[in-house]
C-alpha cells in the first residue's frame, strides 16, 4: 500500500475522540512508517466525538476522492432515550427538559418512523459545524441560544429506518438508519421525539457502513499500528 502516492484506509473510530483527532493520530503513524515528515491525509465525513464506527481516510492523491466518498450512502445504528432532551441532542450535554412517555408504545413508534423516510427537510443541530452568519453554529451556540432561531432546514435523504429494539421499561429504542450526505442522526432523534409528542436524544451512535465499506472490515484505531507494520512501504 503506497500511502505517499495515495491510499484509502477505513478505521473504526473509538468513542470520545474527534474525527480530526483520529486522523491526526493515523497520519502521524503513517508518516513515521514511511519515513516522511507529514503524509497528506484527509477524512471523508465527520463523526461526532461520541459516535463510533466507519471513518474513511484518504492519503496522497486519493484525497481527491474525498468529495465523492462523502456522497456515498451511510448506515448507522442509533440508540435514543425517550422522554428527555439535551441542547446538543446527545450525551455531550446534560438533560435540559423532560417529557411524558406513558403514551408511547412500540406500535406508535412503528407508525411514526416511516414519516422520516424519503426526501425530508431537517434542521441541523445548533451544536454542529454548519455556518450561520459566517460563523460555525457551535461557536455561536456556546455564547447564546439565539442561534437556534437562525438554524434553517436543509434537504436530506433517508432511505431506510428500521426499528431494532424498544425497551419500554427504560424508554429506549434502537434504530438502523440508511441515509445520504448531510443527514444528522442527532436531529433525527430530536424529530422522532417530537413526533411522538415527547422528547428524545442520542445515547449511542455507530456508523456501520459508508458505501461498500462496512465497519467489520475497518481497522480498529487501537490496532492500527500493528496493522501498519504488516503493510509494505
Amino acid at each position: 500500500m503506497d500511502f505517499i502516492e495515495g491510499a484509502i484506509v477505513a478505521i473504526d473510530k473509538p468513542y470520545g475522540m474527534s474525527s480530526f483527532g483520529a486522523l491526526a493520530r493515523v497520519r502521524g503513524m503513517i508518516s513515521r512508517h514511511v519515513g516522511v515528515k507529514r503524509v497528506k491525509t484527509g477524512h471523508a465525513g465527520t463523526l461526532d466525538p461520541l459516535a463510533t464506527g466507519v471513518l474513511v481516510l484518504c492519503t496522497g492523491k486519493m484525497t481527491k476522492q474525498i468529495e465523492r466518498l462523502q456522497y456515498e450512502t451511510k448506515e448507522y445504528v442509533a440508540t435514543l432515550q425517550l422522554g428527555a432532551t439535551t441542547p446538543s441532542y446527545d450525551r455531550e450535554h446534560e438533560v435540559d427538559a423532560t417529557f411524558p412517555t406513558a403514551h408511547i408504545t412500540r406500535e406508535r413508534i412503528e407508525k411514526t418512523l416511516p414519516q422520516f423516510v424519503g426526501d425530508v427537510m431537517q434542521v441541523p443541530p445548533a451544536y454542529s459545524a454548519v455556518h450561520v452568519d459566517g460563523h460555525r453554529a457551535y461557536k455561536l451556540r456556546r455564547k447564546s441560544d439565539e442561534v437556534e432561531q437562525k438554524m434553517t432546514a436543509k434537504p436530506v435523504r433517508i432511505d431506510e429506518i428500521e426499528l431494532l429494539d424498544f425497551d419500554e421499561s427504560q424508554m429506549q429504542l434502537s434504530i438502523r438508519v440508511v441515509c445520504g450526505k448531510g443527514t444528522y442522526i442527532r436531529s433525527l432523534a430530536r424529530d422522532i421525539g417530537r413526533a411522538l409528542d415527547s422528547g428524545a436524544y442520542l445515547t449511542a451512535l455507530r456508523r456501520t457502513r459508508v458505501g461498500d465499506i462496512r465497519v467489520e472490515n475497518c481497522v480498529p484505531l487501537e490496532q492500527f499500528r500493528e496493522w501498519l507494520e504488516e503493510c509494505r512501504v
